[in-house]
């Protein structure tokens, strides 16, 4: 019991650590984000790239698709040019959790300090540059807090089952990876639990992987709500956002295994190993379809077209 309040204790200092740091980047670039996804976005490669920038600096690839949603509804951009924003938002997302997967515990107390003293010294616009520090920081707080707390877990043998379930099984892992992610709205924050599980040794690298790949099908559900009673144009960026998740999941897989052992190849850290499964999988999917973002956007459009 004390364990699993330790857990929830963490995780959510975790969440409230993310959206410090989100708010605080948010209020540093206010009333410019909407302009600036409709300026840079206009080729494919201009939108991955704005797409990648916007959500490293929003640590959220759920608040770019919202606002990508929000000026397609309102006509302010075409379906097509948000492809690209999509496929950087994936890539984008996954920054963070490299951050974390470093293990930087030494720089927990520093980053609330100096975030802390910033926020204290700093005026008008630029005080937010100590908000988003301090947020950084009580993210590396709660990674601690969640990895302490699952120490105790994993000595217990339905919790081992459980892990061991996701190991044998890579479709039980991404099922749970999926409704973690849909419950908690944030697939950094479950991909970050995962990080956590695998530097307890409870969880083995393809499992985590499965995991992994699920937390990526997971994060659509805000896209998919945010989509309901919008216009039609709102709703093909949704189902392109869903469409390329689970398409990418159902490639790997079948390939967890071998993409596993080519993972190790980057580090011998189980958790930095679980962090690069995150990149690799969201950089490859993405460039799967740059390359043909139109056909896919007219793809998308033929599957959900207009009522006549």
């Amino acid at each position: 019991m004390y364990s699993f309040l330790l857990l929830t204790i963490g995780m959510t200092c975790f969440l409230v650590g993310m959206w410090t740091m989100r708010t605080g980047l948010e209020n540093l670039a206010i009333g410019r984000l909407p302009l600036i996804l409709k300026r840079f976005v206009k080729t494919p490669t201009r939108g991955m790239i704005t797409g990648i920038i916007v959500t490293m600096l929003l640590q959220s690839s759920a608040a770019v698709m919202l606002i990508t949603i929000g000026l397609v509804a309102a006509k302010q951009l075409s379906f097509a040019d948000s492809i690209g924003v999509i496929l950087g938002s994936n890539v984008g997302t996954s920054v963070t959790v490299q951050l974390l997967a470093l293990q930087l515990d030494q720089l927990i107390i520093p980053a609330i300090l100096l975030g802390v003293l910033l926020s204290i010294v700093l005026r008008d616009s630029k005080r937010y540059i100590g908000l988003a520090v301090f947020g950084f920081g009580v993210m590396l707080f709660a990674l601690e807090v969640m990895t302490y707390a699952l120490t105790p877990l994993g000595e217990s043998q339905w919790f081992r089952h459980i892990l061991t379930l996701s190991s044998q099984s890579p479709f039980f892992g991404v099922l749970a990876g999926t409704l973690l992610t849909s419950l908690i709205q944030s697939s950094t924050a479950t991909t970050t639990l995962t990080i956590a599980l695998a530097a307890d040794g409870l969880i083995d690298l393809p499992g985590a992987i499965a995991i992994v790949l699920g937390n990526n099908i997971g994060s659509c559900i805000t896209s998919v709500i945010a989509s309901i009673g919008n216009s039609l144009p709102a709703k093909q960026v949704a189902a392109a956002h869903v469409f390329l998740n689970v398409a990418g999941v159902i490639v790997f897989l079948p390939l967890i295994i071998p993409f596993a052992t080519f993972v190790r190849w980057f580090s011998d850290s189980l958790p930095m190993q679980v962090a690069t499964a995150h990149t690799l999988f969201n950089v490859i999917s993405s460039l799967a379809v740059w390359p043909i973002s139109k056909p896919f956007a007219t793809c998308i459009e033929r599957l959900i077209p207009e009522k006549r």
